[in-house]
């Protein structure tokens, strides 16, 4: 649904909701997320949907939000709302890389797009078009659920010195940023989130890959690894809402404007939510522990990366007509996009730097 006119939509369909034909029609749903209900912010877009969405109906639409503690499959809500077990679902797009390799575009890839490039593709470009193409083979709708912006390199118990220090090291990081870090002769794995904390601590893992810091503060990595890396591999980490197609179908279309606007509303509030709880982590962080080490990968290291994952990519687009479509439409909006983000955000910087902040 385009964001043009929505605010009059939304209107017009809490004034249906009032209607006492509409209030007769109660709806329980069910919403399951990748995630910990405790892992805020990741965790906070699911509850505050629901809220909205209850709220708006008069309490005629309830959404019962699951956190992965309780149905215990959080790498499996693409195939339990398929399959209608949850109408709904909160997780991320790139856990589906194994079903279809195009998924990970509505993630995030790396190297790519900053969260305000990406957003104004898939709502402005031919993001949302694309990714609707993708997932109807699944049945379900798939909406952006909430962007976390640029997510960290990671946490290493050993310092990144060159290429060499990544051959045979054990990593979590998942999406295409693990197939590059595999070339480059890293042990990848992708680990279920509630798992992390205790593989590091053991050594099952010598680094693992996250958010930042407002979510990898509550997670304790830093107790175990001190070197923080700067991020490459998610420059804007997009959540996504799933909607089984037959559900939604099922709504009355006030209630389908009221979910569609109210996941907008959620989405958009995540970033802000994301970035001061990162600000705020970040503060005590470096505080309770000064010895933890904030690192950028060294330029050669960094090359080999890139190098790597032109490679990963143009590999899938040579066999994958559907993943080409999506890089390409991607990489054109990135090429219009990317001088205006120098211009308004890289400068900008670059000048308060000048002036001493």
């Amino acid at each position: 649904m385009k964001r043009v006119g929505k605010i009059a939509l939304i209107l017009a369909a809490c004034m249906l909701v009032a209607s006492p034909a509409l209030a007769e029609k109660k709806i329980r749903w069910k919403l399951a997320m990748s995630w910990s209900s405790t892992l805020t912010p990741l965790a906070s877009p699911a509850p505050k949907l629901a809220k909205l969405v209850s709220e708006m109906t008069g309490g005629n639409f309830e959404i019962r939000v699951e956190g992965a503690e309780k149905h215990k499959a959080p790498l499996g809500i693409l195939d339990m709302v398929k399959g209608g077990q949850f109408e709904m679902g909160h997780t991320a797009s790139y856990y589906w890389k194994g079903k279809d390799i195009t998924s990970v575009f509505f993630t995030t890839v790396p190297f790519g797009m900053t969260a305000p490039e990406q957003f104004s593709w898939l709502h402005y470009g031919d993001g949302q078009k694309l990714q609707d193409k993708l997932y109807d083979k699944f049945d379900v709708y798939s909406y952006p659920g909430g962007n976390t912006g640029v997510q960290m390199g990671g946490w290493f118990r050993k310092e990144i010195k060159s290429l060499d220090d990544l051959k045979g090291l054990k990593m979590r990081i998942p999406g295409l940023a693990g197939e590059v870090f595999a070339k480059l002769g890293v042990n990848v794995t992708n680990i279920a989130p509630g798992e992390l904390y205790t593989s590091l601590d053991r050594g099952t893992i010598d680094a693992l890959e996250w958010v930042g810091p407002a979510m990898d503060f509550k997670m304790g990595f830093h107790k175990i690894a001190p070197f923080y890396y700067a991020g490459w591999h998610e420059p804007a980490s997009d959540m996504q809402f799933l909607i089984n197609k037959k559900a939604f179908a099922k709504l009355p279309k006030a209630y389908q404007t009221i979910l569609l606007t109210a996941i907008e509303a959620v989405a958009a509030d995540m970033f802000g939510d994301n970035f001061d709880a990162s600000a705020t982590a970040w503060a005590e962080m470096k505080k309770e522990y000064p010895n933890i080490k904030v690192m950028i990968f060294p330029e050669p290291v960094l090359k080999a990366m890139k190098k790597a994952t032109d490679e990963v990519m143009d590999g899938y687009a040579a066999q994958n007509p559907e993943f080409k479509e999506v890089y390409e439409s991607q990489k054109a909006y990135m090429a219009k996009a990317r001088e205006w983000t120098k211009m308004s955000t890289l400068y900008y910087l670059q000048t308060s730097e000048m002036v001493g902040k």
